[in-house]
């Protein structure tokens, strides 16, 4: 390698929420010799950090601005409300919007559901961020209505959650720039979407190679296939053999015959 080149690596966004583990160990296994970077960004940075092509691909939140990203929708979150473990609502397998009309919901500024406000009423301030309304629940200000993967992502024992019914979802999907759509991009998006290491999308094809005839040794006559070789094969006498052309040999007989006949002498009387 010289000073110029520079060895290919992958880099790659994720959101809070979204675990790439997997993905990564696919890749590692793949292809062992590109090292991928992780690279952690909020919900609302991601799209601007892969327009400046400061990571190859992302897993982002839904929308996206499909101008100059592309994106390739994965799954859609569960969509729950994160309450005290003492909570009323802990009683229940799930519940819907209008079973929230009385309590205190929190807003957190970077809300990745994109309803205008949630149910039930509004807490005197936004939170900053999603951790920061995670904090005032536990200190029983409100509640928080979150994709179930940030509600993992910001477990404590005092906390619970229990699934919204009549919520809007959170849908993840794998975008990158549209114009950059890479090699090992290509190789990436057939990761997520399960192809297999044998799968030739997203890499040359390595065109098939003409097999190779076995040459004949110098002189040498093929064997004649079974039944058609000689009369020996068959039973019959070729043409052309000993005896000579058809009926030849039976014409020779009767002649013969006939003259043996005429010059056997005859009786005395």
């Amino acid at each position: 390698m010289t000073g110029s080149e520079v060895s290919p690596s992958f880099r790659l966004a994720y959101v809070p929420g979204v675990t790439p583990a997997k993905w990564v160990r696919i890749w590692n296994e793949r292809l062992p010799d590109v090292p991928l970077a992780l690279v952690p960004v909020t919900a609302g940075d991601a799209c601007d950090l892969l327009r400046g092509r400061d990571a190859d691909a992302g897993f982002v939140r839904l929308p996206v601005d499909r101008t100059d990203l592309s994106a390739i929708p994965l799954y859609t979150e569960t969509t729950v409300v994160v309450i005290p473990k003492d909570h009323v609502v802990a009683a229940v397998e799930e519940v819907s919007a209008e079973d929230l009309a009385d309590e205190v919901l929190l807003h957190p500024l970077d809300d990745v559901l994109g309803w205008e406000r949630p149910p039930g009423r509004p807490a005197n301030e936004r939170p900053a961020t999603t951790a920061d309304a995670i904090e005032l629940v536990a200190a029983g200000v409100g509640l928080l209505v979150v994709p179930q993967s940030l509600a993992r992502l910001h477990h404590r024992k005092d906390l619970m959650y229990r699934p919204l019914t009549d919520a809007p979802e959170s849908r993840v999907a794998l975008s990158w720039p549209e114009d950059e759509t890479t090699d090992l991009v290509e190789q990436f998006i057939g990761i997520v979407r399960g192809r297999t290491v044998n799968s030739t999308r997203g890499r040359t094809p390595t065109p098939p190679q003409p097999k190779a005839k076995r040459p004949d040794k110098d002189g040498a006559r093929r064997k004649p296939a079974a039944g058609k070789a000689t009369g020996k094969a068959t039973g019959k006498s070729p043409r052309g053999a000993s005896g000579g052309p058809k009926g030849g040999s039976r014409g020779g007989s009767k002649g013969g015959s006939g003259g043996g006949r005429r010059g056997k002498p005859g009786r005395r009387s």
